[in-house]
């Protein structure tokens, strides 16, 4: 499994109009992409800073993503987005939530 880290500074009073962002425009997107397995936002309590998470069955889907679907959802959150947000790119060596997660399903 592979992940990218987005670390992303918001415009100020922008927290709703990002939540409503990522679940109505950015998941949808996300859940199209080939390889796409989950998607985890991390908002600082001051609402300033989100990282988002996304987990991808290959890096080769996560690199596609970056370079085809990235840029477009990048310009979608313009209006919320204050500076240029980081990406980093990792391997998952461990996942415990998709552990519990197939266990719950079984």
């Amino acid at each position: 499994m592979f992940a990218r880290s987005v670390s992303i500074r918001l415009k100020p009073n922008s927290g709703a109009e990002f939540n409503w962002a990522l679940k109505n425009v950015i998941l949808p997107l996300l859940r199209k992409q080939k390889g796409f397995r989950d998607e985890l936002a991390l908002v600082a309590p001051n609402g300033s800073e989100v990282v988002a998470i996304s987990l991808w069955d290959q890096k080769e889907n996560a690199d596609a993503y970056g370079r085809e679907t990235y840029p477009d959802v990048l310009r979608t959150m313009g209006k919320v987005v204050d500076g240029i947000p980081r990406v980093l790119r990792y391997e998952v060596s461990t996942s415990t939530f998709h552990t519990i997660a197939a266990h719950a399903a079984s």
